[in-house]
């Protein structure tokens, strides 16, 4: 098992063109370059970007952000295309990370797989939470720095999985804070709120905010919201309390990090959790 905070890397990519005033470029990736990771990176102002399917929003000062899924293949390119036209690809090396993994057998189908009437119910919600992570904002709010939302023990870790019945389940994609029904959730960076649902059958209440640029941060399981539709939200500023709605067995806190579709680990951007909670 790789720690996650132990994969802090810088990489500089020289470019070594030959056209007059470009010779000496750079594209420089800081960031985390592990599955679930992330980076920010620079180009020369004027470049275009290219990662997984996205073109990459590049600002006027070169700088752009990428984000890792839990499973990203190892061999994922960047491609930049230079103001000149000229095009470069950079194999991404990403390094690969091994989850927990926990077999369940002998369960009643029903607690498995969910009657018609819900799975209609779960895709018409899930339409409407991808519909709120595709936003692709120019602004960078995530440049306010990190904190974490809420405060305690660590009882659930981004990747790990269920098999029921032998049949794998959808990953868990965060990080679960326990902590007493009606404490405190607090914005971990800066952003604008752009989903409120107060009762999603997986989630209960549920938040989430755009950071920009396709970053956005989610909150499951809320008792209560206290931000709307569309608020600008500051680093710290209350948005909600943990409580224990949707299909949760206690209080807690399900926070996750998504750069549009990537799932990324909420922890790479905190660091350890503070031991005087």
């Amino acid at each position: 098992m790789i720690s996650p905070f132990a994969r802090r890397i810088l990489f500089v990519f020289a470019l070594f063109l030959p056209i007059t005033g470009y010779a000496q470029q750079t594209l420089s990736l800081d960031g985390t370059l592990i599955q679930g990771g992330f980076a920010k990176g620079t180009v020369p102002p004027g470049s275009q970007v290219r990662y997984d399917d996205h073109d990459v929003i590049v600002g006027p000062d070169g700088r752009f952000l990428i984000g890792f899924h839990r499973d990203e293949p190892a061999d994922t390119v960047l491609t930049v295309v230079l103001p000149d036209g000229t095009e470069q690809r950079y194999p991404m090396n990403i390094q690969s990370r091994e989850y927990d993994v926990q077999r369940l057998d002998g369960l009643p189908e029903e607690k498995v797989t969910p009657p018609q009437d819900v799975l209609d119910r779960i895709a018409a919600e899930a339409a409407k939470v991808r519909a709120a992570r595709a936003q692709n904002s120019q602004e960078t709010w995530y440049d306010s720095g990190w904190i974490w939302p809420a405060r305690g023990p660590i009882t659930g870790v981004y990747g790990s999985q269920r098999i029921l019945n032998g049949e794998p389940r959808q990953p868990h994609y965060g990080v679960d804070v326990a902590a007493p029904e009606g404490s405190p959730v607090v914005a971990p960076a800066d952003g604008v709120v752009t989903l409120v649902e107060p009762d999603l059958y997986f989630s209960g209440g549920t938040l989430m905010i755009d950071h920009g640029r396709g970053l956005a941060s989610t909150f499951l399981h809320l008792k209560s919201i206290s931000v709307a539709l569309g608020q600008q939200v500051k680093k710290g500023d209350e948005i909600g309390t943990v409580g224990a709605t949707g299909r949760a067995t206690g209080p807690h806190l399900d926070w996750r990090i998504n750069w549009f579709d990537n799932r990324l680990d909420a922890t790479l951007f905190v660091g350890p959790m503070p031991k005087d909670f």
